[in-house]
């Protein structure tokens, strides 16, 4: 995901590398920079132009990161639920923001964190149940967090911000 220059942990980071690119000329690799983190077009060519000091903040360096990453996912029905409550947080909380942009924090490792959750919270399913959705298996669990449990999770995932 991060193949031309790596996983940068912050926005000050990428902005560091964005203005040493700038003050070498190299137009394209701001672009290149900027695609491989999720920034959008509109906002390189603020930058570019000289309307904006910065080619990104943290709240626009996290979302970049999780849209990336989303690319590469292609979460459904319950995780992308998961994944539009980490954009509002993130948007909500510069805190959470810095945390989310962190190496070695992903979308993955997040989700991984949930599934642990969820097979330690595996609860059998009433037999009556089972006959009404017929399903003929001996025996069935369940273990999905709550989207309070879940949030729970996340926001530790994430380094306890709150």
């Amino acid at each position: 995901m991060f193949e031309k220059f790596g996983e940068l942990d912050s926005a000050e980071e990428i902005n560091e590398l964005a203005e040493n690119l700038f003050n070498e000329g190299d137009m394209e690799s701001i672009r290149a920079l900027a695609e491989e983190n999720g920034i959008p077009g509109g906002l390189v060519g603020l930058y570019l132009e000289g309307e904006t000091p910065e080619l990104c903040d943290a709240m626009m360096a996290a979302l970049g990161k999780i849209e990336k990453e989303e690319q590469e996912l292609k979460p459904k029905e319950i995780m992308q639920d998961w994944v539009e409550y980490l954009k509002v947080q993130c948007m909500e909380s510069n805190e959470i923001a810095r945390q989310v942009r962190r190496k070695g924090k992903s979308m993955k490792g997040c989700i991984a964190a949930l599934l642990v959750w969820s097979f330690g919270n595996q609860q059998p399913i009433d037999k009556d149940i089972l006959k009404e959705a017929k399903v003929n298996a001996g025996r069935v669990t369940l273990g999905i967090p709550g989207m309070g449990q879940a949030k729970k999770i996340i926001r530790e995932y994430y380094g306890g911000a709150e």
